[in-house]
């Protein structure tokens, strides 16, 4: 490998702090976020390296964004979890054969962070020597992380190690009820632990957090809390029914409930001073842009250019700790296999990564008729996990009687 110790291009150009801020702002004006100048200056800057130097708020914020599943191992078993499995896999990628995966991601000129996720990626006995690998490749490193195993001293060795942002999961405020959803006493202290380290250490905290039935009647002040923590970003997932979640279905959130979420957020952004983003649920940019009366027209063709909804396999790309290459974490269809073809070749050339990119020409029913496809375009993982079809309509979305076009 060759050693990059310039941490790729998001150091570098005003260019790109432009680009990612032009996001930020447009979804900030849309809301009347009052904060923006705030965040701006307290985290705006720093999540340049998390946020890509991007342009276009996605469904996981933006695009460029791989995700690595290091392991399957775990420390907990929680409900929701996409991952079924709490031990490493057999399979998993060696440490020599992660190091390549990182160098093959390294030479895309698309990708300028690495997202470490599993399972618990604090897990994996090499992590560290996977994240210093990566760091002198010139990937800036985020952990998304349950928090329980980072204190002082370890939050101080991530930094060291080239991450840049943890990324904490809290389910609710409530310690009951998030260690009712990660299946262990005592974690949500552990989570709280791990947040102050994170801050202490001087690494960009960010908040991720699943909706589901469960905790839905908590999340107003769950946004409060993670604004109280400091939190310079929290995504706000919605449960979808694959992995663990298969088997509690009837907790993923409905047409209503969907509504409800993109409402919150909404309102809550307005007073928020952290950033507020939806994951699977692409509808929300959609909803932002209907409050202003923005159906069709110039606006929605720029906006199109700001808001790239759902970003399933257009950008955002996910590998499992096996190799094989995902669009998203919720959509379960392997394009291919580090092992056998260069990352690349599986990325450019597949045939889901091609269909994803162009979904706009190939999506099926109510979305395929939406005039809202290029801002939003579905829960791609969603569609998958009810019909078995990654291209078919959103089944929880709520714009789609309204938004089909005449």
């Amino acid at each position: 490998m060759k050693s990059n110790n310039k941490v790729k291009a998001f150091y570098n150009p005003p260019s790109l702090l432009l680009r990612q801020m032009g996001s930020a702002l447009l979804m900030g004006y849309l809301n009347r976020w009052r904060h923006f100048p705030g965040w701006l200056i307290h985290h705006g800057f720093r999540s340049i390296p998390v946020a890509n130097g991007s342009l276009g708020m996605g469904c996981i914020g933006y695009p460029g964004h791989p995700v690595w599943e290091v392991t399957s191992a775990c420390n907990l078993k929680c409900i929701h979890c996409h991952a079924t499995s709490d031990k490493a896999s057999p399979d998993e990628l060696s440490t020599d054969e992660g190091k390549k995966l990182i160098d093959m991601l390294a030479e895309n000129s698309e990708f300028r962070t690495l997202i470490y996720t599993g399972g618990e990626p604090l897990v994996r006995p090499d992590i560290f020597e996977l994240l210093r690998h990566s760091q002198k490749a010139g990937l800036a490193n985020i952990i998304a992380t349950n928090g329980t195993l980072i204190d002082e001293e370890m939050a101080h060795k991530l930094k060291e190690h080239g991450v840049v942002c943890n990324a904490i999961s809290v389910d609710a405020s409530n310690a009951a009820i998030h260690d009712f959803v990660r299946n262990k006493p005592g974690s949500f202290d552990l989570a709280m632990r791990a947040i102050e380290a994170t801050k202490k250490a001087g690494i960009l905290l960010q908040i991720n957090t699943t909706a589901m039935e469960y905790n839905m009647p908590h999340l107003p002040e769950l946004i409060e809390f993670a604004d109280n923590c400091g939190a310079g970003i929290m995504l706000m997932y919605q449960l979808v029914a694959v992995g663990r979640g298969e088997n509690i279905e009837k907790a993923t959130l409905k047409k209503t409930a969907n509504r409800y979420l993109s409402g919150l957020i909404a309102e809550k952004q307005k007073t928020a001073k952290t950033i507020i983003e939806p994951v699977a649920g692409p509808q929300y940019w959609a909803y932002l842009l209907e409050r202003q009366g923005i159906e069709k027209g110039l606006l929605l063709n720029l906006a199109g250019k700001v808001f790239h909804g759902c970003s399933a396999g257009r950008g955002f790309v996910y590998i499992k700790a096996n190799g094989d290459v995902w669009p998203c974490p919720f959509v379960e269809v392997s394009a291919g296999n580090i092992r056998e073809a260069h990352f690349n070749k599986i990325y450019y050339e597949a045939e889901i990564f091609q269909n994803l990119r162009h979904r706009e020409e190939k999506l099926k029913g109510a979305c395929g008729e939406c005039n809202y496809k290029t801002v939003c375009g579905g829960c791609r993982g969603r569609a998958h996990a009810y019909s078995g079809d990654y291209l078919a309509e959103d089944p929880r979305c709520y714009l789609k009687e309204k938004f089909k076009n005449a």
